[in-house]
């Protein structure tokens, strides 16, 4: 498979998530920052590798050989992340862009090998679940911090936004996964936050809330 067919694989299943729905084309050239008609070219070389099922004007699937592959790249891209800020002290706000790259190697070997040096971790360093090499996944139970009524706490267990400019924010307010963070007051106005972080008061934006995923306690 080619690059951009392992690309073409990845954006599908995240478009369509665990409900494997029909991602239309207008959507994934979106996605794909590329033209609807360069979308169906491929859609149709895709299909002829039993990888999806494409169907004019209704859009495109992922079958379960697609899906199967899909994830194996995910895991890859997962594994290459936590590999990098474990292995290789690069921060979270890095390691993107490089996984991107690092997901299209072949290596069944190395990824498992990769796998078994990092005893197997389940999540990646941004909360999303490592899927095995079966395509099993731990999915953790979860929300979003925007959704958390006044006195109510969680965990943080990951985000939704994973750009750089997203998680040096984080960095730069001392927010990370595994901090506890508490709703003080919610203003009506325009629904920022003031809420506790381990013990530090801070304001934040609905856009931040709504970035940040949280395990509620009970």
């Amino acid at each position: 498979m080619t690059r951009s067919e392992e690309n073409y694989l990845k954006a599908i299943y995240h478009l369509g998530g665990h409900k494997e729905q029909s991602i239309s084309t207008n959507a994934l050239a979106e996605e794909m920052d590329t033209k609807p008609s360069s979308v169906t070219d491929m859609a149709k070389k895709l299909a002829e590798k039993t990888l999806v099922n494409y169907i004019k004007y209704q859009g495109v699937s992922l079958t379960a050989k697609g899906k199967k592959t899909a994830l194996s790249i995910i895991r890859k891209h997962r594994l290459w992340e936590v590999f990098l800020v474990k292995k290789l002290d690069f921060s979270w706000d890095e390691v993107h862009e490089v996984a991107e790259q690092l997901e299209h190697i072949k290596s069944e070997k190395l990824i498992d090998k990769i796998d078994e040096l990092l005893e197997f971790p389940k999540y990646d360093p941004h909360g999303d679940p490592i899927p095995t090499k079966d395509g099993e996944f731990h999915e953790r139970e979860k929300q979003l911090l925007s959704e958390l009524k006044t006195q109510q706490k969680g965990i943080c267990v990951g985000v939704k936004d994973t750009s750089s400019a997203f998680l040096k924010f984080l960095d730069k307010n001392q927010i990370a996964l595994g901090h506890t963070i508490e709703v003080l007051d919610v203003e009506d106005f325009d629904e920022s936050l003031l809420v506790k972080i381990d013990g530090k008061e801070l304001h934040i934006s609905s856009q931040i809330a709504n970035n940040l995923y949280i395990k509620k306690e009970n």
